[in-house]
């Protein structure tokens, strides 16, 4: 070889390397991208039921007492909680078996068929009982599409990022999950300043998100459809026995009870500052109907925000601390916060408190989906991930709403926070004693 020879070969292999390096990181942006615009459709349209709730709640049960419509609409979000594990379980085994991308296309086709359900189902004065019968059904196949979603979702965003920003990466999957929150209450904030009357949302207005929703899901099948395999999943088809998924996790029983235990504080957290913030804001502060979506819109944006800020801090300190911080904050001050929220009346001050919660809380959010996916080999990681956090959240998360109405109800809503202060206590005592997985992860163990 001549020396020109030797000098074109030396340029030019660090020019094929960068090139392929720049391929692959718009590669992985991509699949990003497209399994978080996924996400957020699924949450908008679970979501856009917590959102216009209170316009559809007396349309499907008529009793006369507001709390209670809301009450009972709340039990039917409860509802499509409890079948999450089922969810969680049926496409982590579509996930871990068949691919990532299959699983994460078929969810949001479900998610479709139960947002389009709720658009056209006839009210109580039309048929009955039927209504919140089918309302609930509805709800059903929302909780199982939503179960399936958060377990292969958190593994697939886990898995197409690189190693050293893993925790920014997988961050975007509570972005896109506030995300989908924000989005319906964009679109009730739409309705009501824009398009429509309050009467006209009461009437018939409240369909229109769900149908919009419907049409989404659509398009983020279609584009799921298109998403490259990870290549731990076929890194994994090759070195791995077939076997039963229930079998399989039976055998990461300590992984099992970790995703519980770290879960359990976080979620009753989270759906507190999210499904339920909304009713505390017009149902306990007498915020008014504009003022409780705008505060809510704010806040969640401000959610958002932080979400890669800490998924990014993570990368570099560690996922225990960012949860362990949570633990203590959470501990400390929810009874303060949502004391001193209840006793408010002005806006930007609830607005603020609310901030100040989420600046605790996504100690947990913005870093929980990595934990959980670090924790468990390639081959059960979607089933690991998805069952423990759907059974949890169905236990603990989707509930909350439920028990704070219901304390509201027999005049003790102070016991509510005393509630979520030991749910947070709890899960603070598996953060002190738990590994740290961004230095001790499986996510290169493909058995």
């Amino acid at each position: 070889m001549s020396s020109q020879e030797a000098s074109i070969q030396t340029i030019g292999a660090p020019v094929t390397e960068t090139r392929a390096d720049s391929l692959d990181m718009k590669r992985r942006l991509r699949a990003i991208f497209v399994g978080s615009v996924g996400n957020l459709v699924e949450w908008y349209d679970f979501y856009a039921y917590a959102a216009f709730s209170l316009y559809f709640a007396k349309a499907f049960f008529p009793d006369g007492d507001e709390v209670v419509q809301q009450l009972n609409a709340a039990l039917l979000f409860a509802a499509g909680f409890l079948v999450r594990p089922l969810g969680g379980w049926l496409f982590g085994h579509l996930a871990d078996r068949y691919g990532r991308r299959n699983a994460l296309t078929l969810s949001v086709v479900m998610m479709c068929f139960g947002s389009l359900i709720i658009a056209v189902t006839p009210t109580y004065a039309s048929i009955g009982l039927a209504a919140p019968v089918i309302l609930g059904l509805a709800r059903v196949l929302q909780g199982l599409s939503l179960g399936g979603e958060y377990g292969t979702s958190a593994t697939y965003l886990s898995e197409v990022a690189d190693e050293k920003n893993r925790g920014f990466y997988s961050s975007f999957q509570y972005v896109t999950l506030i995300g989908g929150q924000l989005c319906a209450i964009l679109v009730l904030l739409l309705l009501q300043k824009v398009f429509l009357s309050t009467e006209e949302i009461r009437a018939w207005g409240w369909r229109v998100p769900f149908a919009f929703g419907a049409v989404l899901a659509v398009v983020a099948a279609l584009m799921r459809s298109n998403l490259h395999e990870t290549d731990a999943f076929k890194s994994s088809q090759a070195a791995v026995k077939k076997s039963s998924s229930i079998r399989m996790l039976l055998n990461y029983p300590r992984e099992l009870l970790l995703v519980v235990g770290l879960t359990m504080g976080g979620t009753a957290a989270f759906y507190t500052y999210t499904t339920y913030m909304q009713k505390f804001l017009r149902l306990s502060v007498k915020l008014t109907d504009d003022q409780t979506t705008m505060v809510t819109a704010g806040s969640l944006v401000f959610a958002m925000m932080l979400q890669p800020i800490y998924g990014a801090i993570s990368d570099r300190i560690g996922r225990k601390w960012l949860l362990i911080g949570f633990g203590v904050s959470g501990t400390l001050f929810t009874i303060p916060l949502l004391t001193t929220l209840q006793a408010t009346h002005d806006a930007f001050s609830a607005f603020l408190l609310i901030a100040a919660a989420w600046m605790i809380v996504s100690g947990y959010t913005a870093i929980n989906a990595v934990v959980k996916a670090e924790l468990f080999p390639t081959s059960v990681r979607a089933t690991g991930v998805g069952v423990p956090y759907a059974l949890t959240v169905s236990i603990f998360g989707g509930t909350a709403e439920s028990i704070a109405l219901w304390f509201k109800s027999i005049g003790h809503e102070s016991w509510f926070y005393w509630y979520l202060t030991g749910c947070i206590a709890v899960s603070l005592l598996v953060y002190l004693t738990m590994r740290d997985t961004k230095t001790m992860s499986a996510m290169d163990r493909h058995e």
